[in-house]
């Protein structure tokens, strides 16, 4: 093996022992097998770009072009052109991944399980770490600042994971480096050729060790001890939550075992509650006239554990125009459509949009995604609230008590997905549940009954101070303590109406907030705020306030709530621009006229941009599709170049052959037979072009040209210092030709020799079936691998950069003597001013 390809495997080898530093994450580990093959594959395409060779640029850019084209393979062959072009769709479908991965990394514990999103993520990140190793390793022959993609990448997974045996894999990673570096060492010295070493230190002892292996040592205990630290420095760790103001999201969990939550609301929203000084994050102003049903929801949890409530992982798609109605929701039921602005202060960045719920409709500029089970928007590619103002059209729906009460029993989906407890949850909380809706005999009586008893009757005490606790038992211990703030309060009714069969779920968001003189609504940090939505068939996902002091009571709940029978027409299919209702009220935004001379537009305007527009620009797929068409082009040149020139050269010499023999008239001229990038004969045998003479020169020496060139490709290098008669006969010896193929190779060399110092030359017959035999022979004298290389990768193809070269130096040299031309100065005027 030589010294390139032992560097090559080893690198890969380093990559894939630093990879397993990923192993305690995720789980199943099936993708280190995945990663293994892409990797291999990728580490060959640079082995076979190198041997060309192709320019290093370029050879990075083919692997990275082969990355890019398994990865669609694997991972986005329904959205790609022929499974393998990457397009507009493909690199969407991309983002999705990584979106889902992003949330799914930080919602599971360790070891997560291994979805779609998380695969790409670990077999995407080794992917991309190989190819910087291999290029600064391999590509630039540089192995000691390979050691630092490797050190990210082992730094990621330590700093994730907390199991016992992070040593180990630190010392698997160490290896991959240092057997890096030894085979770089090795492969430096192979070249050098020599050998040296230090200084006897005495007599008899032996010489020190040899310089490059120390200076080896060095490096290598350097990046170990770098690999020690770094881990165990303070990093930045990943904080913030829902209604974090500078928040990102993603909260850091605190539950038992030390898992990571997606959505730690207990912490953010007591953080939150707990400010010092408030601080407005949202100012809105909208259409309706009742302010305190006004809740500014984010997301829903509906994945209970036991330990915390989570968003379920769910699917994201493109911001509709107008969203589907709200599940469970029956014409029947009363309802109003409600026009809000809202604007985020510059300082509140949050991944989720606060919107009314159920919304019908979002106007917004960015980077959105819509999740259709919760009706919530999610920034896409690091989308922030910060800053944006944004319209929602949503519907202010009005059920009555006794459509509440009436309701069916809801669907078995539903129901079998919502009213789901663990196994660990505390018996008492089922229990306490039961005592509490004694004698209720609907859904609906039992979770007026629950409301009641947390917010009046159960005597609980409102305190953000309490701590959150952890754990199946928290909830238990909030009903022994009777202490806590709105997520103890929402937490534990819906697990409890869960334990009824009533679906459940939190919504965590922001409640009203307070109106300001010039008709907007403030809402601070202050108002976060957290609540259970309980599902009635008919009715849809219903909100409820348990929290005493917080929030406002739904009228539905309360015992005179008999509200109208005569609900108003369905309004959801109107456009977000529609102007409201011009009865004015003293909560309403602005007026109907005010609204009608844009009056409303300077208070809280939106994005100055123009809005997303309807689908994607033709100009844009096109532009895709001919990048992922470039991107699978591009490796398949060499191959396609040698087709097409070995094509042109059999043709040449079929025509030659059929015309006659002879001078042409006006004497020794090459007729232009020799195709385009054909070096001139002087270039093969160094004969000037003016003595090669007849018109059949060009074609035979094409011919002779692809005989050499096609030996080239399964090995055989040219050596034009010899003759064309011992060229032949060092083909027929190395590829051990039989007597009959022998004889074809040397009809061609005698052809060449004949046209080139024959006085008179006249063209052969036969050349190209000569040409035809020789290949078919050289084709069955190796093995699969050099067949493939022969065909994909051939050797020969290199003489098309050489062309090029040539070709741009001429062209240089061209210009160059124009531009001499036009300065120069004439010889009459330079006589002129002598003599004056």
């Amino acid at each position: 093996m030589s010294g390139r390809a032992r560097l090559t495997l080893c690198s890969a080898a380093a990559t894939l022992l630093a990879s397993c530093a990923l192993l305690p994450l995720v789980t199943p580990a099936t993708w280190l097998l995945q990663a293994a093959f892409l990797l291999a594959i990728q580490s060959g395409v640079g082995a076979a770009t190198r041997r060309v060779p192709l320019a290093r640029p370029l050879t990075v850019a083919a692997q990275a072009l082969v990355t890019l084209a398994l990865l669609t393979l694997l991972f986005a062959r329904e959205q790609a052109l022929v499974g393998l072009i990457p397009g507009p769709e493909a690199f969407r479908h991309f983002g999705d991944l990584l979106q889902t991965g992003t949330d799914d990394v930080s919602r599971y514990a360790i070891p997560a399980p291994l979805s779609d999103g998380i695969r790409l993520m670990v077999i995407g990140g080794v992917l991309v770490i190989g190819l910087a190793v291999d290029t600064l390793a391999v590509t630039y022959r540089n192995a000691a600042p390979a050691g630092l993609p490797l050190l990210a990448l082992y730094s990621v997974a330590a700093g994730l994971s907390e199991g016992v045996t992070d040593w180990l894999w630190f010392l698997v990673a160490a290896a991959g480096y240092l057997m890096l570096l030894l085979a770089e060492g090795r492969e430096r010295l192979s070249q050098w050729g020599r050998v040296f070493g230090g200084a006897p230190r005495g007599p008899g002892e032996q010489p020190g060790p040899v310089a490059p292996v120390r200076t080896g040592r060095r490096i290598g205990m350097a990046a170990l001890g770098v690999a020690l630290v770094v881990p165990l420095l303070p990093l930045p760790a990943i904080q913030g939550g829902l209604l974090d103001g500078a928040g990102t999201g993603v909260g850091a969990g605190n539950g038992s075992g030390g898992t990571i939550s997606a959505v730690n609301p207990l912490v953010s929203l007591r953080d939150s509650l707990n400010v010092d000084e408030d601080r407005t994050v949202l100012t809105l102003r909208t259409t309706t006239s009742n302010l305190s049903d006004m809740y500014l929801r984010i997301v829903s949890l509906d994945d209970f554990d036991g330990t915390t409530w989570k968003p379920a992982k769910r699917h994201i798609v493109a911001v509709p125009d107008e969203f589907p109605s709200p599940t469970g929701l029956g014409q029947d039921v009363k309802r109003t459509e409600v026009t809000t602005r809202i604007a985020a202060a510059a300082g509140y960045g949050q991944d989720w949009l606060p919107m009314p719920y159920p919304p019908s409709s979002v106007q917004i500029k960015g980077n959105w995604r819509y999740e259709p089970v919760g009706m919530t928007l999610v920034g896409d590619h690091g989308q922030k609230t910060s800053g944006k103002t944004y319209q929602v059209t949503s519907l202010d729906v009005q059920p009555t008590a006794e459509q509440l009460a009436s309701a069916p029993e809801a669907p078995g989906s539903v129901k079998s997905t919502y009213t789901k407890v663990p196994d660990s949850l505390p018996a008492v909380v089922a229990r306490q549940a039961r005592e509490i809706t004694e004698g209720a005999t609907s859904d609906y009586e039992k979770a007026v009954a629950l409301q009641d008893y947390f917010a009046v009757t159960g005597g609980f005490e409102y305190d953000t101070e309490v701590e959150v606790g952890s754990g199946p038992g928290a909830i238990a211990r909030f009903l022994k303590d009777k202490q806590g703030f709105c997520v103890h309060f929402s937490f534990a009714m819906a697990a409890m109406a869960r334990t009824l069969g009533i679906p459940a779920r939190v919504a965590v968001g922001f409640a009203p907030g307070s109106p300001q003189a010039d008709g907007s609504v403030a809402v601070g940090l202050k108002d976060a705020h957290a609540w259970p939505e309980l599902y009635f068939e008919g009715v849809g996902w219903t909100r409820f306030e348990p929290t005493p002091t917080r929030g406002s009571t739904p009228t539905y709940t309360l015992p005179d709530s008999s509200g109208s029978a005569v609900p108003d027409l369905p309004q959801a299919t109107r456009s977000a621009d529609a102007a409201p209702s011009t009865e004015p009220s003293a909560s309403t935004s602005c007026s109907a006229q005010d609204k009608k001379l844009e009056g409303c537009a300077a208070a809280l305007p939106l994005d100055p941009t123009e809005q997303d527009g309807g689908g994607t620009p033709w100009y844009e797929v096109a532009g895709w599709t001919l990048l992922g068409t470039a991107a699978l082009a591009l490796p398949l040149l060499p191959m396609l170049w040698r087709l097409r020139r070995r094509s042109v050269r059999l043709a040449s010499a079929q025509h030659s052959a059929s015309s006659p023999a002879g001078a042409p008239p006006g004497g020794r001229k090459n007729s232009g037979g020799r195709q385009p990038g054909d070096p001139a004969p002087a270039v093969l045998l160094d004969v000037p072009p003016q003595e090669a003479g007849e018109a059949a020169v060009g074609q035979v020496l094409a011919v002779w040209r692809e005989l050499t060139d096609t030996a080239w490709d399964y090995g055989i290098e040219p050596d034009d210092a010899l003759t064309p008669r011992r060229a032949a006969a060092r083909i027929v010896r190395i590829a051990e030709l039989d007597e009959t193929v022998g004889r074809s190779v040397h009809r061609v060399a005698g052809a060449v020799e004949q046209v080139l110092f024959a006085p008179e030359p006249r063209a052969e017959s036969g050349l190209a079936d000569d040409v035809r035999k020789v290949r078919e022979a050289l084709r069955e004298g190796v093995g699969w691998t050099t067949r493939v290389r022969a065909v994909v990768a051939p050797r020969s193809a290199i003489r098309a950069v050489w062309d090029l070269n040539d070709r741009w130096t001429a062209l240089k040299a061209s210009w160059a003597a124009r531009l001499a031309t036009l300065v120069r100065r004439p010889s009459g005027q330079q006589g002129q001013q002598q003599g004056g």
